[in-house]
């Protein structure tokens, strides 16, 4: 079987159930699995010719991210419409904001953390590589969740991430120039660095708000050309 993910800073080989799962999601959020597509197991299996196994997983993962439904004769594509991109960062905004608050209210945060990630962000700017650039800027925002300690909301960002890596992956190949947006990420830490909590929040708010209205902009853009 060829790769089927492809990432910049490969730490481990990813198991097969996540490489497939990575393969569909990609497919759902830009629109080549619609609505309602069925998804039969013994199909996907001779398409990544894997065994049912892997694909199982894969599946499993998709209905936890809301990206498929189970239905009584197997699994069907739910898609991902603007009310759920909505939905989603709503609820990313929610747990954002506490894991910065928790973040901001140690005494001990290691700051160093976020400004390796940043430099991560420049990097790939520099590269124009959207991918890249999806994956520092995911780095970047996990890492606060980690700084907060907060384990079970660390828990929860883990089960959207993939949704949101490929849901920025798409919006960024749209920009010609990634770096305004690692610098509104520097501009953040600085704010995060200087203490002041409702600010920070704010300019979160802000972030994720903006983020949100490009992946909308991008989506739309991309079903006004199929």
């Amino acid at each position: 079987m060829g790769e089927l993910m492809s990432v910049s800073r490969p730490v481990r080989q990813a198991p097969l159930g996540e490489q497939i799962a990575h393969e569909l999601r990609v497919m759902i959020v830009t629109g080549r699995l619609r609505p309602g597509d069925r998804l039969v197991e013994d199909t996907l299996s001779v398409q990544f010719d894997v065994s049912r196994g892997p694909v199982r997983d894969a599946l499993r993962l998709l209905v936890n991210e809301g990206l498929v439904v189970s239905q009584r004769r197997g699994v069907a594509v739910a898609g991902l419409s603007s009310s759920d991109v909505d939905e989603l960062y709503s609820l990313r905004e929610a747990l954002e904001l506490l894991a910065l608050r928790e973040t901001m209210r140690r005494g001990d945060t290691d700051w160093s953390l976020l400004e390796q990630s940043l430099e991560g962000l420049r990097a790939a700017a520099d590269d124009g590589s959207a991918a890249d650039y999806a994956a520092a800027d995911l780095e970047f925002h996990s890492r606060l969740y980690e700084l907060s300690g907060h384990r079970r909301l660390q828990s929860m960002w883990a089960q959207h991430r993939p949704t949101f890596h490929v849901l920025l992956e798409a919006s960024n190949a749209q920009d010609a120039d990634l770096h305004p947006s690692a610098e509104a990420h520097a501009d953040l830490l600085k704010v995060m660095r200087s203490g002041n909590v409702d600010a920070a929040a704010a300019l979160l708010s802000e972030h994720l708000f903006g983020a949100r209205n490009r992946i909308r902009t991008a989506r739309e853009e991309s079903d006004s050309e199929h």
